[in-house]
């Protein structure tokens, strides 16, 4: 039999009738039940002479404390001896829902790490409850929990395990209260609490925060100069957020620690901008944690420029060569001053210091640009009047107050081949003629004269050399390429003439040459009036082939003159005729026929004695298509 733990006292069971085949007193007499502890046994009479034997429950079921129950029907005749029939009755309590989940603890406390993964188990709530079978089977479910935090955890419905659903932050909170509910499935329940503790983990990188900074510092600042001030903090907790914070060793600053979390950068020594204008520092913050967090900011510092460093020229002194007869403003070259200095500080002008060259200012002779450095001459150098020349050049820069350096220019002119040689003797006059004597009886070798020339430039320009370019008798006499010295080359004999005219030519070595020519007249001859009468006749001859010259050039001049005035007169006729012809043709004036003249035949031969020649011009255009008649008469016989 199967009977529910919560059925109702008083419930009747009924049961099967033994049977006996007796009757009367040894027929069946009594039924008795055993054990009779929750049951008794009743026993009714049906009008048919029959017993309806039933099992009333007298003490309620607990399936609980008893699950099953065991009981003995026994059935007892009357006769003698007596008999009986036994029944075994087992009784199956069936579970009713009648106890609630009981959870194991009251409350669960738990820990785990911040930023634990999705699916870390917490830990797990558990809950008995005595039922059987579905009464039995318990649930869980998180009651009267924040909407953040179920976002944060979740409770296995089956098992109870509470795993992390979301990610936690020991910084926004450190503790949790869940409130879990286990329920079974008839309405009862059990809650239970589960304090969750969130551990701290070194998740938080240290953070700095400028306070205040100064980017740009005098490089005049005495040591202990503060430019910046920062905040270092760090969320989490513990060594995980204690902090140490440095700068790199390279730059002349250090950092003190003035407040808790709060530093001082500071300048540790004099700054120069000349040798570093800026300077990169990297702040550095970790904390203790492990592994230990850290983070870094740089920050750049221009150090600002005081006028501390004068201009410097490349070189103390310059020499420079410059050819003479230069152009006036050529740029000879260029001086340069740097000055280590920045901004108008380094910006350098330069300026000439004046002083006297010769007798003249520096200033007429030289000029420099003041932004440039850039030399120029002012005039045009002659090395015949001055041959070098020195000048200091001042580089200031435009600080306050104003640096300076000075340098020394020296300016070396450089001679040209710009002068001829100078013919010095023989001397040549205009009227006079001055003659050489050469006995005849003259050796070779005989120093005739000597030519004598200067040139008043200097070096390879000044180098002369002598050579005879024409000469009456080439093979009498000779000239000494260096010395100009004129000499005979032969003996000097009776056929020589009086008469002797040598042309010699000074030339320099410049590049290129230079030179000049001097006439030397000699005379061959023993005594002193026959020289006067031989050169008396050659002045005369001179006089005769000037003249003579003058003539044929003037004539010359006037046949060309003549000849370009007619070949223009021809032309300009030309030009007239053709231009009269085109009026006509364009214009519509009436035509004049022109009649030629009547030509009669010379020859008297032919029979037509006359011949007529017409030519008729019509209309303006009708000279494009001209008609010519001939008209011969014989006898009757017309030919047209």
């Amino acid at each position: 039999m199967k009977i529910a733990e919560n059925a109702a006292l008083g419930t009747r069971f009924s049961l099967e009738n033994a049977d006996d085949s007796d009757v009367g007193v040894n027929g069946i007499q009594k039924y008795t039940l055993k054990p009779a502890d929750n049951f008794k046994l009743e026993v009714q009479n049906q009008p048919d002479g029959g017993r309806f034997v039933e099992m009333v429950l007298q003490n309620p079921l607990d399936r609980e404390k008893e699950e099953t129950h065991s009981l003995v029907l026994i059935a007892s005749d009357g006769g003698e001896p007596r008999r009986s029939g036994t029944v075994r009755i087992h009784i199956t309590v069936l579970d009713a829902n009648d106890n609630s989940p009981v959870c194991s603890q009251p409350v669960y406390k738990a820990e785990v790490k911040e930023n634990s993964p999705e699916g870390t188990v917490i830990t797990t709530v558990s809950a008995n409850d005595a039922d059987n079978g579905a009464n039995g089977q318990v649930t869980y479910s998180t009651a009267h929990v924040a909407k953040e935090t179920k976002q944060l955890f979740e409770v296995n419905v089956q098992t109870g395990e509470i795993k992390v659903a979301g990610k936690l932050d020991f910084e926004k909170s450190k503790t949790y209260q869940l409130n879990v509910q286990a329920s079974d499935h008839g309405g009862f329940s059990d809650t239970c609490k589960v304090i969750i503790q969130i551990t701290d983990e070194n998740d938080n990188v240290p953070t700095i925060q400028l306070m205040s900074f100064s980017n740009s510092i005098s490089e005049d600042s005495p040591p202990g100069t503060t430019i910046a001030v920062l905040n270092v903090d760090d969320e989490d907790f513990d060594g995980n957020g204690a902090v140490k914070c440095s700068i790199n060793s390279d730059v002349p600053f250090k950092i003190e620690s003035s407040l808790t979390g709060y530093y001082t950068i500071v300048t540790e020594d004099f700054l120069d901008r000349e040798s570093n204008p800026e300077y990169n520092l990297t702040i550095t913050v970790s904390d203790q944690g492990s592994p230990p967090l850290s983070s870094s900011k740089n920050i750049n510092v221009k150090v600002s420029d005081v006028n501390d460093s004068p201009p410097k020229f490349d070189h103390s002194e310059y020499t420079k060569t410059v050819a003479e007869n230069n152009s006036p403003g050529l740029s000879v070259f260029t001086v340069s001053a740097n000055d280590a200095d920045w901004g108008q500080n380094a910006r350098v002008s330069y300026f000439l210091q004046e002083r006297d060259i010769n007798g003249l200012a520096v200033s007429s002779l030289v000029s420099v640009n003041s932004d440039t450095g850039v030399i120029h001459a002012v005039i045009s150098f002659d090395y015949e009047q001055i041959k070098w020349f020195e000048f200091n050049v001042t580089a200031r820069d435009a600080g306050s107050p104003p640096l300076s350096s000075v340098a020394t220019v020296k300016i070396i002119v450089q001679d040209q081949n710009d002068n001829a040689p100078q013919v010095l003797y023989p001397v040549q006059t205009g009227g006079s003629l001055v003659a050489e004597m050469v006995p005849r009886s003259a050796d070779v070798g005989y120093l005739v004269t000597k030519v004598v020339a200067v040139d008043v430039d200097s070096g390879q320009n000044a180098w002369l050399s002598y050579k005879l370019q024409k000469a009456t008798d080439r093979a009498l006499f000779e000239v000494g390429l260096q010395n100009g010295e004129i000499r005979t080359i032969r003996q000097v004999t009776d056929k020589d003439a009086v008469k002797q005219r040598l042309t010699v030519i000074v030339e320099d070595n410049g590049q290129p040459s230079r030179s000049a020519t001097v006439v030397v007249n000699v005379a061959v001859a023993d005594s002193f009036p026959e020289v006067l009468s031989e050169f008396t006749e050659l002045t005369h001859d001179k006089e005769y082939n000037d003249n003579l010259t003058f003539y044929l050039v003037l004539a010359l001049a006037v046949v060309s003159f003549l000849f370009i005035t007619c070949l223009v007169v021809i032309i300009s006729v030309k030009i007239y005729r053709w231009r009269q012809s085109r009026i006509l043709y364009h214009s519509n004036l009436p035509v004049i026929p022109y009649y030629p003249p009547r030509y009669s035949d010379t020859l008297g031969t032919g029979t037509l004695p006359h011949v007529y020649n017409y030519e008729v011009c019509r209309t303006t255009d009708s000279r494009k298509s001209d008609m010519k008649y001939i008209v011969a008469v014989c006898g009757a016989e017309t030919v047209n």
